[in-house]
């Protein structure tokens, strides 16, 4: 997709090159049985202007349980969000989330061919979560499955020639 039509707080699907480029099995797959998903948000890192994508899961319930364990263990649950998007619970997957540039970032998810955004303030909640993950992240503690910091590393190296070549 181009990149000014790349918008954080819209749900987007990610192509299968992204995942053979990243080599990395603690990603969520791409694809089940044919069906686009799981589904990602979209969110930017403004320190390093790079796009990032959070899986979604319908499998509230599952997610509940995790939740809970970490509010009572931390005080707190940085790494899942629970609210509704198009009317249904889902599970927003911070621990699952990775870096992206838009050439892998297949389309947009719609509803009538119209892009459909996250409730603000829900997105505010994963906002806020996703810059206290990366910070902790940066600080060496690891939640996040999928090791971000080598593709990070990856999709700004990608990015920085790309820009050269053009």
């Amino acid at each position: 997709m181009k990149e000014n039509s790349i918008k954080p707080g819209y749900v987007y699907h990610i192509t299968d090159s992204y995942f053979e480029k990243a080599k990395d099995d603690k990603l969520m797959r791409n694809h089940e049985g044919g069906a686009y998903r799981p589904t990602y948000l979209c969110v930017k890192d403004e320190k390093t202007q790079l796009l990032w994508v959070v899986p979604m899961s319908s499998q509230t319930e599952k997610y509940e349980e995790h939740i809970k364990k970490d509010i009572e263990k931390h005080g707190k649950c940085l790494k899942i969000v629970i609210g509704k998007y198009l009317g249904k619970r889902s599970a927003f997957l911070l621990q699952n989330m990775f870096p992206i540039i838009p050439k892998y970032i297949s389309h947009a998810h719609v509803i009538k061919n119209i892009p459909v955004p996250v409730d603000k303030n829900l997105q505010k909640t994963i906002k806020r979560n996703f810059r206290e993950l990366l910070h902790l992240h940066r600080n060496r503690i690891k939640i996040i499955f999928p090791d971000i910091t080598r593709l990070e590393k990856l999709m700004i190296d990608e990015l920085a020639d790309y820009n050269e070549n053009e």
